[in-house]
């Protein structure tokens, strides 16, 4: 028979701090684990918020539906990247299967939503939308609602590779608190067969605050003033949790999930400056300055290969034919790309060791390959260290900081995975997918399978 569901998005849940360290800080999800199908869960290729939480409400792979990033290629001019906005999803998730069948849901902060299409309930889109100006509801005039009841709506952290940890830290707990706060009275006052919200507060307090709680970071101070912001956010996080399973009707089943882990990041390798040194990548002037991919003088005309940079690296090829001044002939791409990519795994770190990179082709990682994917997706140091496209830092080809703002972790591909009050046979499970949500929570729905989903039920 089928079961109401909630799924709480915890983005950047990471299972070393909500399942270890942070455990009994944590009272409610260790209940809730006691009665769970529960365990670290592996993220998509690559583990980053969009497209992954896409991934996870289709069951389709970044590959599939044609979305690699935040920012992909619009076509082969260089310089065309553009965000993933909602109608670049076109295979279905998880609410529009529910709206063909006139069952409603209930969407807050899911990424990969704004702008908000119509569905069969209600949406509150993500922090991608560019303020609470613009129509971040569905319907429009839900958004009067929101902002009654919460005060002010408050969409992200503003800024949050600041300085100023103050305010960061007083953001991302008022906005974690108040995106709780919404779910639970939106739980309690509409019909719904299926409610999900996303809370970013764990991904903006990790990125922002991991040096300073975390003594395996290479920066960690012992006695800073943030050596415990960690551990006070998860217990307020747990407040949270708890107040909100009080919201829902007996009977629903609850899946507390994130679409990726988290780390520490070492620093950062300056991908397009070694691709420089490497001669693949020629400008005509040398920058003043740090200087973005996008505004730097480059010689396509004598460039085989640039990158784009952030969590994880992408390389492009300049492919003659495809791409307006290409220089490496299509006969000589596979080539090209063995090589860059056997260069790329060998590259070692400031210490001489290898790094331990890896550099995959899209065709090789996905079944299906759609729009306009990157040639190679590049993890450095298995994502502990991020990939920086500035050119012009002068700082070599290993920088301690990020090149868009303070920045102490990266993402990691081991996320959680806990479902609760369904019956099944409670205890740790191993091998998880993100893949495998979409088709368990179907299968609790009562929703078919769709042709082409990956995963299986976790039963």
């Amino acid at each position: 028979m089928p079961q109401r569901v909630a799924l709480i998005g915890l983005d950047c849940g990471t299972p070393q701090l909500a399942f270890d360290r942070f455990a009994a800080d944590m009272p409610t999800l260790t209940r809730l684990r006691q009665d769970a199908a529960w365990g670290p869960m592996r993220s998509v290729v690559p583990p980053i918020t969009v497209p992954a939480w896409a991934c996870m409400m289709s069951g389709r792979t970044p590959g599939e539906l044609g979305v690699y990033g935040f920012r992909d290629r619009r076509d082969h001019s260089y310089g065309s990247l553009a965000f993933a906005s909602s109608d670049k999803f076109t295979l279905p998730r998880l609410w529009d299967a529910l709206s063909a069948e006139r069952r409603r849901s209930v969407v807050i902060g899911m990424p990969g939503t704004y702008p908000p299409a119509p569905i069969h309930g209600e949406m509150v889109s993500c922090f991608m939308a560019p303020s609470t100006d613009a129509d971040f509801t569905f319907p429009r005039e839900l958004r009067n609602e929101v902002q009654r009841i919460t005060g002010g709506y408050h969409l992200d952290v503003n800024d949050f590779r600041s300085p100023d940890l103050e305010r960061v830290s007083q953001q991302i707990f008022d906005m974690s608190e108040q995106r709780f706060a919404l779910a639970g009275h939106m739980a309690r006052t509409r019909e719904w067969d299926f409610f999900a919200f996303v809370d970013m507060g764990p991904d903006r307090l990790h990125h922002g605050f991991w040096r300073y709680c975390d003594p395996e970071h290479p920066r960690y101070e012992p006695g800073n003033r943030w050596e415990h912001v960690f551990r006070d956010y998860y217990r307020a996080l747990d407040r949270h949790l708890a107040a909100f399973l009080e919201s829902l009707p007996d009977g629903t089943a609850v899946l507390v999930v994130s679409d990726h882990g988290g780390q520490p990041m070492v620093g950062g390798f300056c991908v397009n400056e070694w691709l420089r040194r490497q001669g693949l990548l020629v400008l005509t002037e040398e920058p003043s300055g740090p200087t973005r991919m996008a505004d730097a003088k480059v010689d396509w005309s004598r460039t085989t290969a640039w990158a784009e940079g952030g969590y994880y690296g992408r390389i492009f090829l300049n492919v003659a034919g495809r791409e307006p001044q290409g220089t490496v002939p299509a006969r000589e791409l596979d080539a090209t790309l063995d090589q860059i990519a056997a260069a790329i795994e060998a590259i070692p770190g400031p210490d001489g060791l290898p790094m331990g990179n890896r550099a995959m082709r899209p065709a090789d990682v996905y079944p299906e390959v759609n729009a306009i994917p990157p040639d190679l997706i590049v993890y450095f140091g298995d994502l502990r260290w991020r990939a920086l496209a500035t050119l012009g830092l002068g700082r070599g080809l290993y920088s301690p900081d990020n090149d868009t703002g303070p920045d102490h972790a990266n993402h990691a591909e081991q996320g959680i995975f806990v479902l609760s009050g369904t019956g099944r046979t409670p205890g740790r499970r191993e091998g998880l997918s993100l893949y495998d949500v979409a088709p368990t929570l179907q299968d609790l729905l009562g929703l078919p399978r769709r042709a082409g989903q990956r995963g299986a039920v976790v039963e």
